[in-house]
């Protein structure tokens, strides 16, 4: 067996690992992050937004984010589109510009996102290891109708074990390098 045989699989577990880190990115860790803003939409003319699309987003200082939309208009939507999102900062509206102060975490907070982000990556994990069993199947399939041979079969398992407890490995040190930053101060 050759890599090709193992593409489809490993670029679905790569995508995965894509999912998780977007998921990381949402969990705020008590510094500012425009990728906290990636899930809220904002009503503009009628059509579900989202905020990058419609304003920039910067970075002033590491706790807090400046949102300056390209049409004033827009302002009091994308306020109320923050508010209403479970971010649970209140958006300060000076009528040019929204400013959202991340306050320090909690360290009741901080157990809670550590939560999250173990979740996050436990699913993940599922995720890879139900991408092996589907591949396993699908070379069991191939043995039965004799495309390959029982040798083949015996190296895809080894091969196929190995892929998953690397992309296993490469989660769990996603997931402590998330939670080291939920911890730094």
């Amino acid at each position: 067996m050759n890599n090709s045989d193992y593409k489809a699989y490993t670029d679905k577990m790569d995508k995965t690992i894509d999912v998780m880190m977007t998921e990381f990115d949402a969990v705020r860790a008590g510094r500012a992050n425009a990728a906290v803003l990636n899930q809220i939409e904002v009503d503009y003319f009628g059509v579900a937004t989202p905020i990058n699309q419609i304003a920039s987003i910067s970075v002033p200082d590491p706790r807090t984010l400046l949102i300056q939309p390209w049409d004033n208009s827009v302002l009091k939507n994308i306020e109320r589109a923050i508010q209403a999102s479970d971010l649970g900062i209140n958006p300060q509206n000076d009528g040019r510009v929204i400013r959202l102060v991340f306050p320090q975490l909690t360290e009741e907070r901080r157990k809670d996102l550590a939560k999250q982000v173990h979740k996050y990556g436990e699913d993940s994990k599922v995720a890879i290891r139900n991408i092996r069993r589907d591949a396993m199947e699908a070379f069991k399939g191939q043995k039965k109708r004799s495309e390959i041979t029982e040798d083949d079969l015996k190296n895809v398992e080894k091969d196929m074990q190995k892929l998953t407890d690397d992309y296993i490995k490469n989660i769990e040190k996603l997931v402590e390098a998330k939670e080291k930053e939920l911890y730094e101060i």
